[in-house]
């Protein structure tokens, strides 16, 4: 079946209603576009779970800061429409800003889970996950998906969606698909692009720290605060800006205590232009 592109929400709907009457369960997998390996394995993810699969793809100025990168944020639609047909999908939904937004661009409604929006990349990128929460779930409203699937990559994301479905009654089953890597081990992500090839290279670097921090850990090396001194340290001589590298509970993502068994360790850094995160888990 060929891929429909609507750019309209009543378009979305109506092919929803359709699909809904007919008794399809309906898979939905959210992006902002410029799609990688990481985005197809969302659609692998999903495609048993489901009878259609919708994609959106809306680059959503809500989750960026006054000196982030929404300008430049790489926009690659033909060759995005192409993956998705290649890959099956059913339908993608690619708005404008006012068509989500209205004409002033922006919501007056939004959707915080605030416990999650204090930590890491929420305290460090003020509003961004406000943004994340308000467009899923407004997206959410726009598809009435049975199931949506998002990337462990981006693992505080995963974890504010489904705080969010909990909170507010969402008749959505979130799926997780594991973090994609390249040959060296670098998470796939569309900001990777940014890099040069030396600095590629040096990338790669987080999760050799992270499969250190584990294996430490899964020895039986309770100390967090010197295993995360010395992560910071090693990104640091290698070039890197670490905005955090912790080791929290997988399940609050507040910090591990001595006791947690369910880890998760959670990592951002610059490097050159990119700004990376990336993050493995430890059971103990």
């Amino acid at each position: 079946m060929n891929l429909t592109v609507a750019s309209s929400i009543h378009a979305v709907r109506a092919q929803v209603k359709a699909w809904r009457e007919q008794s399809a369960r309906i898979g939905f997998v959210a992006t902002m576009g410029n799609l990688h390996a990481g985005h197809m394995d969302l659609f692998r993810t999903i495609a048993p779970h489901c009878d259609r699969v919708v994609c959106s793809i809306f680059a959503n100025p809500l989750q960026f800061g006054p000196a982030e990168d929404y300008a430049a944020y790489p926009r690659t639609l033909d060759a995005d429409i192409d993956k998705l047909q290649s890959i099956g999908a059913d339908l993608l939904f690619a708005p404008t800003v006012q068509e989500m937004y209205g004409s002033s661009g922006m919501s007056d409604t939004k959707v915080s889970v605030k416990r999650l929006n204090n930590l890491y990349c929420g305290k460090l990128r003020e509003g961004h996950f406000i943004g994340v929460a308000t467009v899923v779930c407004k997206l959410f409203n726009i598809v009435s998906p049975h199931v949506a699937v998002f990337g462990e990559k981006d693992y505080q994301q995963l974890a504010v969606i489904r705080q969010m479905v909990s909170d507010l009654s969402i008749p959505v089953d979130i799926l997780s698909s594991p973090t994609i890597r390249e040959k060296s081990g670098l998470a796939s992500s569309s900001r990777n692009q940014y890099l040069t090839p030396a600095e590629k290279t040096t990338a790669a670097l987080i999760y050799s720290v992270l499969c250190e921090m584990r294996k430490a850990i899964e020895a039986g090396d309770g100390n967090f605060n010197d295993l995360e001194a010395r992560a910071t340290t090693r990104l640091v001589c290698a070039g890197f800006s670490p905005d955090y590298i912790t080791v929290a509970d997988a399940m609050t993502l507040l910090p591990a205590q001595p006791d947690t068994r369910n880890l998760v360790i959670l990592v951002a850094a610059r490097l050159g232009k990119a700004r990376l995160i990336d993050n493995v888990t430890v059971t103990i």
